[in-house]
Parts: C-alpha cells; structure tokens; sequence
C-alpha cells in the first residue's frame, strides 16, 4: 500500500546558505523503524531531483536519531547558491519540509494500518 509521507510523519525544514536541513519525524518507535528502511538518501535525491540537478544521492546526507525518533536529511547544492544569491522567490529551504511530505513510501497493508493508527492517536493527544 503506498502512504504520503505526511500520513504517517512530520517535518521541518530551514536553509543555511546553499543546503535545505529537513528533520523528519516519526510518531512513534513502529514509524521510525519504517521510515528507516523506506525514506534512504537515494529516495530523498530522486525526489528532490529539480532542486539537486539530478538524484546524485552524494549530495544528499542522512542522519539517524533514533533518541527523538526522526530522520535529518541535509541537501547539499540544493538552494541555487543560498539567499543571497538565489533569484528564486520562495522562502528556500522554509518549504522543502512540505515537499519532502508529499513522497510516498510503499508498506505492507499491516504495517500501513499500525501507522496510520500510530499518527492518529498521537495527534488526538495534541
């Protein structure tokens, strides 16, 4: 069964001159382990493959942190050269969180279910 990444996590995002920082996270321990496996910096790089030039999964960096349950992803060269020199008129790396969220993952229809489950009753507790 293929889940939106929104679905099943959350995220945020900011810019430091020429990279997009994206922390994603999971809404529990069953999230995180899929997110894991499903969400790898070559998946990352072929989603954002207009803003990289190409799904060079070098430019794309990962770092676990399992002790909050997210995922931080840094996109290298992926700003058109960063603020001060980029024509674009977007908020650069603000709404990349928002574009990551839109991948969709493929899951076991069991495993989807325990995390659409799992993303609920987190954020009925909000």
């Amino acid at each position: 069964m293929k889940l939106r990444l929104s679905q099943i996590a959350h995220a945020r995002s900011g810019d430091k001159a020429d990279r997009a920082d994206i922390g994603l996270f999971a809404w529990g321990e069953a999230g995180y382990a899929a997110l894991l496996e499903a969400v790898t910096p070559q998946r990352v790089a072929d989603h954002f493959a207009h803003l990289l030039g190409g799904n060079e999964a070098t430019r794309v960096e990962r770092y676990p942190l399992p002790n909050i349950l997210a995922l931080k992803f840094v996109l290298n060269g992926a700003l058109s050269g960063g603020a001060a020199h980029s024509l674009r008129s977007d908020n650069l790396g603000k709404t990349i969180a928002a574009q990551l969220l839109r991948m969709e993952v493929e899951l076991s229809e069991d495993l989807a279910s325990k995390l659409l489950d799992e993303a609920r009753r987190a954020t009925e507790a909000m």
